[in-house]
């Protein structure tokens, strides 16, 4: 089957450079030019893929301690019959756990030195069906945490910060404060430090304290949990599901899912991850418009060819349509090259990298500064489709102008000298 008119010219012309100095130096543009959109395309996918990284590995660590939803009451007081709220909220299939939890804020004191804390009230057994830090902690130090021995589990930074370790002493300040003659004087409780955790995330290692969830009722006076905890099958439907138990709980219950939990730290993220799109879609476009002076070159390098073809019955819609092709085609060369070798990068950046630290001696991310200490990556299809189609669409824009421009070549103006 034969190929189109203009398709056939249009990849002759792509493969045209050994005809002579000028026509060698028409193919090296076009090489740059692919060039430049494969490494502008790689460069694109290689970014968005290690900020996907990062972003998913600070999630998996953000809920390996929190919850995927949580279920409060508006009022802050206790939940009156935290038992039903669960059943209730288990009957939606997403939901494969529940666990109640009392959550303040307090101090927490070392002699002089004072810190800030979120202190968690859990019950230990069923803290491990919710968060992944409880199961791991299930069998160790939450264990320790009994109803009525005031003990503690602080994390490894907090506790570095306070200089304490197993079996020392703290001073836990509650909110509020009790009435006395002399005045409102402070809630305090000594606890003992029962054992560390790391979640390897900093700010729930340096600002969070659990305690037994009897011992926290009794600390910050209220009557039960104030929360139930819920563990999702797809934490990815958490805002979805979160939606639906709004509106089957009633409009006494607040229900909160951990993307708005967190809601500051992903829209900066996102903020991120928008700005590098744009700025690297910009190094493609430029690769993209290098294609304009390469048609423009060969449509004057060409003249002749089009006025020999226009001569013959070529209509100027064919013209167009053979450097259409030709610009066309080296977009999809440059483009497909572009998303291969960015695959190929993203996929094995955990043995680029390594390499590449190994070659210089340098550390990319050195674990005493960094919480991750390899290079994440996970590239994902609703980023490089996206890509590809950019690519695509600024390298056809840039064949508009050259290919109009060649239609508009006169033969008896361009077959004068000849």
């Amino acid at each position: 089957m034969a190929l189109p008119f203009e398709l056939q010219v249009g990849l002759r012309y792509t493969r045209a450079g050994r005809g002579g100095r000028r026509n060698r130096f028409i193919s090296f543009i076009s090489g740059v030019s692919i060039l430049g959109i494969a490494l502008g395309v790689a460069a694109l996918i290689i970014v968005l893929s290690v900020m996907n990284g990062f972003q998913k590995e600070v999630r998996d660590r953000m809920l390996n301690v929190i919850s995927h939803v949580e279920l409060l009451s508006y009022s802050g007081e206790a939940l009156t019959d935290w038992r039903a709220t669960a059943a209730q909220a288990r009957r939606n299939p997403e939901v494969v756990a529940a666990a109640p939890f009392i959550a303040a804020q307090s101090l927490i004191a070392r002699g002089d030195d004072y810190r800030g804390a979120i202190v968690r009230g859990i019950d230990p057994a069923e803290e491990a069906k919710v968060t992944g830090l409880g199961a791991q902690l299930k069998d160790g130090v939450l264990k320790r945490l009994q109803p009525g021995a005031w003990g503690i589990v602080l994390g490894s930074e907090l506790a570095r910060q306070l200089g304490v370790g197993e079996g020392d002493k703290i001073t836990l300040v509650a909110p509020g404060g009790q009435v006395t003659p002399a005045g409102i004087s402070p809630r305090l409780k000594t606890f003992t430090v029962v054992g560390t955790f790391t979640a390897g995330h900093y700010e729930y290692d340096s600002g969070l304290a659990m305690i037994q969830i009897d011992d926290a009722a009794k600390l910050y006076r209220t009557e039960g949990p104030t929360g139930v905890q819920l563990r999702l099958r797809d934490v990815n439907e958490a805002r979805r599901v979160g939606a639906e138990l709004a509106q089957s709980l009633g409009p006494q219950i607040l229900v909160r899912d951990w993307t708005r939990s967190n809601a500051n730290w992903f829209d900066a993220v996102q903020v991120e991850k928008r700005m590098m799109s744009i700025i690297l879609t910009l190094i493609v476009a430029v690769a993209a418009f290098n294609l304009v002076s390469t048609l423009v070159m060969t449509v004057t390098d060409k003249q002749s060819d089009i006025a020999i073809l226009r001569t013959l019955g070529a209509s100027p819609r064919s013209i167009m349509g053979i450097f259409i092709v030709q610009g066309a085609l080296s977009g999809v060369i440059g483009t497909l090259s572009g998303v291969g070798l960015g695959l190929l990068v993203a996929c094995n950046i955990d043995v680029i990298v390594p390499f590449i630290e190994h070659l210089l001696n340098v550390s990319f991310l050195p674990g005493s500064i960094y919480v991750i200490s390899q290079m994440p990556s996970d590239p994902q299809r609703g980023d490089i489709i996206p890509i590809a189609l950019i690519s695509l669409a600024l390298a056809f824009l840039a064949t508009l102008y050259p290919s109009w421009r060649a239609s508009r070549v006169q033969p008896a103006e361009a077959l004068r000298y000849e």
